[in-house]
């Protein structure tokens, strides 16, 4: 057999039920010269009697192995794979018609290309459609790279991805958002805007485990702010607008809210100061010894007319940085600003506010999640669906995101030229579900109360 230009290889742990329709949607691909590895993880269902199947195909190399997961499989792949171009398709999942060709036209026309990612269907178990997820514009809408290609059916180039070192093993899952970052900031990436996978929706896909792939996205977006070198330093405040501000003293386990804040953010490895202002010293008192001792921590009494209603926190910022300024004893790069009303937020998710936007080079950004329901606005004339969300196509520039979890950030050089804390290119962290609770009553505390029982977060 020829060198083939494309090494596509399935990655299988008891997907038996599916992998048939995997293997034979790369095989019927055209006008394309391919190689495909089979690489079953100790699988312990009917997988290995479809696999050797395919034992006779010259096209077709199969691995057995035990246990190895998802980034030592992916090396596997890259160590074996003689394609100039790489591919991992899901065992669960399968392609499109001239996937394979579709995907490698852009690479081959362009040497400084280095991944290629398509559209895609989501679909039911049995095939039945769900939506057709469409990427932005690459070519004409992207300027902030802080959304992923998808980790399976991305096409990329083998001599680049060497040269990067590879697939990192220390992680788990993410392979995608791993290989993401390691892309955008060396070489050229493009989306081709047309579905070319259908990636098959169940209750055993490794997406559906949110706080893991969160937790695992901001590991390897601290690890990679270290390994380039990028200083992300910050300062921390929390805003209170006055005595009046019934928030602060709730308490959950004995602790105020307030205090709460910012025992979580004393615990950032970003924040090198931690400031909490407010027009009223007094409120200082409230606020633990321990905490109002730590070397990070300092009280700013802000003018009265900054704390309005309707007032933007902009002049707030302005005020602290110039009244920090004759002390700071190294560099800023960010500036984060945390509410007290959402206590489960967690040091981690601090740092890693401040380490997402700087890795993609945004100017200012929020804590995020989806909305998946419907929204509707009324003109007049009665209620009309807003985005035209309706129908099974899904535009990724149609996406609403709710800002909660109470971080706004910006990057620091940027608000001291715009004196705004949110401009420019605006990015966005997505937070779990528990993270963006928002307390409101005392209901809401009772709640969080459990919450914290179980997951041990405050």
């Amino acid at each position: 057999m020829r060198q083939p230009l494309i090494t596509v290889y399935i990655t299988n742990y008891n997907y038996g039920q599916f992998i048939k329709e995997a293997i034979q949607s790369v095989l019927t691909q055209k006008d394309v010269s391919f190689e495909l590895l089979i690489i079953d993880d100790g699988s312990k269902d009917n997988s290995k009697q479809i696999i050797e199947q395919y034992r006779s195909d010259e096209r077709i190399t199969i691995i057995y192995q035990q246990n190895k997961g998802l980034n030592i499989t992916n090396n596997i792949a890259l160590h074996l794979a003689n394609g100039k171009y790489i591919m991992r398709l899901d065992a669960d999942d399968y392609l499109a018609k001239d996937a394979l060709k579709k995907l490698s036209q852009p690479l081959e026309e362009n040497d400084n290309l280095g991944l290629v990612f398509p559209d895609y269907y989501i679909v039911e178990s049995n095939g039945d459609l769900i939506e057709h997820h469409q990427r932005h514009d690459f070519k004409k809408e992207v300027s902030l790279y802080d959304q992923a290609a998808h980790g399976a059916c991305t096409m990329i180039r083998v001599e680049f991805l060497k040269s990067l070192g590879g697939y990192n093993e220390n992680y788990k899952c993410q392979d995608g958002y791993e290989l993401w970052i390691k892309f955008v900031n060396k070489y050229k990436v493009v989306n081709v805007p047309e579905p070319l996978f259908y990636y098959r929706q169940h209750g055993s896909n490794l997406t559906s485990n949110e706080n893991r792939i969160l937790g695992t996205r901001a590991k390897i977006n601290a690890d990679y702010v270290e390994r380039l070198n990028i200083n992300n330093q910050a300062l921390g405040i929390i805003p209170i607008r006055n005595k009046k501000d019934k928030y602060y003293q709730l308490k959950i386990n004995d602790k105020t809210l307030l205090d709460i804040k910012i025992e979580q953010a004393l615990k950032s490895h970003s924040l090198k100061q931690v400031i909490v202002t407010c027009p009223d010293n007094s409120i200082r008192e409230t606020i633990n010894k321990d905490l109002q001792l730590h070397s990070k921590f300092q009280f700013h009494e802000r003018p009265e007319v900054l704390t309005r209603i309707n007032t933007s926190l902009d002049g707030t910022v302005n005020s602290i940085i110039e009244s920090i300024k004759p002390t700071l004893k190294s560099d800023l790069s960010a500036v984060i600003i945390m509410d007290i009303r959402f206590p489960l937020i967690s040091s981690v998710k601090i740092d890693d506010a401040v380490n997402t936007m700087l890795l993609f080079k945004a100017d200012s950004i929020i804590s995020v999640r989806t909305e998946n329901g419907m929204f509707y606005k009324h003109d007049g004339s009665g209620m009309k669906p807003i985005l035209t969300q309706a129908g099974t196509s899904k535009l990724e520039r149609n996406v609403v995101y709710k800002h909660v979890g109470g971080l706004t950030g910006c990057n620091y050089t940027s608000f001291v030229n715009s004196k705004k804390i949110i401009n420019g290119k605006v990015g966005h962290m997505v937070l779990d579900k528990n993270s963006a609770y928002l307390v409101e009553t005392k209901q809401d505390l009772a709640i969080i109360e459990q919450i914290n029982l179980l997951h041990n977060i405050i």
